[in-house]
């Protein structure tokens, strides 16, 4: 077990004491746990006044907070900011400004000719014309 007081003041070394010393104190920072995470458990919203806590506490090798934290006095009344909400009849008008999801438009799924191609022409055109209709808003 070490001991502060060993060696004493202006005694002869021992090896064995120094060994036993050397060798206690290994042990104790051995046992040192070593921490490889912390983590905010909870925080509790206290009165106004209370004093802010904090309890700490270790499992395995995580670090764990508990915190109590007071909240302020009541204010005055501030002034009246912009309003957060937007109303059905704004959210429509912004709605009706945007395209569609076009997920409905199945790929074409061929690959272009060398040779200009009547028919293939014709698919590519069809394939446009569904994409633009399926990006049209109907209101």
């Amino acid at each position: 077990m070490f001991d502060p007081a060993q060696p004493a003041t202006n005694s002869a070394l021992s090896s064995a004491v120094m060994r036993s010393q050397l060798t206690s104190l290994k042990a104790l920072i051995d046992a040192i746990l070593t921490l490889t995470a912390a983590q905010v458990d909870d925080v509790t919203t206290l009165n106004p006044g209370d004093p802010a806590t904090v309890a700490v506490s270790v499992t395995g090798s995580t670090l764990h907070f508990t915190f109590g934290i007071p909240r302020g006095d009541t204010g005055a009344q501030g002034q009246q900011g912009p309003p957060g909400e937007v109303s059905q009849v704004q959210l429509d008008a912004a709605i009706a400004g945007t395209a569609v999801n076009p997920g409905a438009v199945s790929p074409l799924g061929q690959s272009a000719f060398s040779y200009y191609d009547q028919t293939q022409m014709q698919n590519v055109l069809d394939k446009v014309d569904e994409l633009l209709n399926a990006l049209k808003r109907i209101t």
